[in-house]
């Protein structure tokens, strides 16, 4: 019954975050905030929503493995599985795509996570200073997106003809389905690692880490099946940066996360290769082609097996 309830945890979780981005996009945009401040705030913060909601609700039941275990198991899902499988099933075209910029600000999230990691337990100080580090990286966004203003139909989820009765529904559904999702979800994960003799760690880079980044996989296959290279390792860059200091920064405040010694030991390591890994599709024009992201696929699945072994 645990891992029947974790599942419709999970897809409570992702159908609320879904539907808060729907509503919260449709609204700001009736207020008139410019759609590419939308796409790099309200959308980025609604698809991560999940993750922030397990991970506050992981701390509040004194888990703090959970709640690490979730970002570090997310990023290192989104570089591996994320970009392996659109990569595995059509290849990604990412040699003439700028995006040096973004990736360089993503490793100093990576850093100063992993700088948090190690002065842990992080606390609000620590959160302090993702959060400054993020709204700083979000004016260089918002600033650089200026000269690029997208119209309604650019943003996802954007529709100027819904009405505002559908638009309070949308948010309704979202900020109920969210906490009630995660409290679900991991409580049944609690569950699961208990009786199958796995810390609660395990089980967020595992089992939540990659229902959370299902959403994700699924929209970075369909861009790659449409040629979207550009959509896919975006995604992946921002949704990482998100993580590691959104989704970390805001959960501090909530209560200090002791950090297990498995993740600063392997886990973070793990993820800080995945990072480095994109190295030669930023920096040197190289192609993740079907043999990239056979590697990038079995790479991923080899880490797996070693957690569960």
């Amino acid at each position: 019954m645990a891992y029947i309830l974790a599942v419709v945890g999970l897809i409570i979780l992702i159908s609320a975050g879904d539907f808060l981005v729907r509503g919260a996009v449709n609204l700001s945009l009736r207020l008139g905030i410019p759609a590419f401040i939308v796409s790099l705030t309200i959308v980025a913060f609604g698809t991560s929503a999940p993750e922030l909601l397990i991970s506050v609700s992981a701390i509040l039941h004194d888990q703090p493995g959970l709640a690490l275990g979730n970002v570090v198991g997310s990023n290192t899902a989104n570089t591996l599985l994320v970009l392996g499988v659109p990569a595995l099933m059509a290849g990604l075209h990412t040699s003439e795509i700028n995006t040096r910029k973004n990736y360089a600000l993503m490793l100093l999230a990576t850093l100063l996570f992993m700088g948090a990691m190690f002065l842990g337990p992080i606390t609000w100080i620590h959160g302090a200073v993702l959060l400054a580090t993020l709204a700083f990286i979000l004016g260089i966004a918002i600033k650089d997106a200026r000269g690029h203003r997208r119209d309604f139909e650019a943003v996802e989820s954007a529709d100027p003809k819904m009405p505002g009765r559908w638009i309070t529904l949308y948010l309704l559904a979202g900020l109920i389905g969210l906490p009630l999702g995660a409290q679900i979800l991991v409580d049944n994960s609690i569950i699961i690692a208990r009786s199958i003799g796995v810390s609660e760690t395990v089980i967020g880079l595992t089992l939540v880490s990659i229902g959370t980044s299902a959403p994700e996989l699924a929209t970075t296959v369909m861009a790659a099946i449409r040629r979207q290279a550009d959509i896919v390792l975006g995604s992946v860059i921002g949704s990482n940066m998100f993580n590691l200091l959104a989704i970390v920064g805001i959960s501090s405040f909530v209560g200090p996360m002791a950090v297990p010694p498995a993740l600063v030991a392997f886990d973070m390591w793990i993820m800080a290769g995945a990072a480095l890994i994109l190295i030669p599709f930023v920096y040197f024009k190289q192609d993740i082609n079907r043999i990239w992201g056979a590697a990038l696929t079995l790479i991923y699945v080899s880490y797996l097996l070693i957690l569960l072994k």
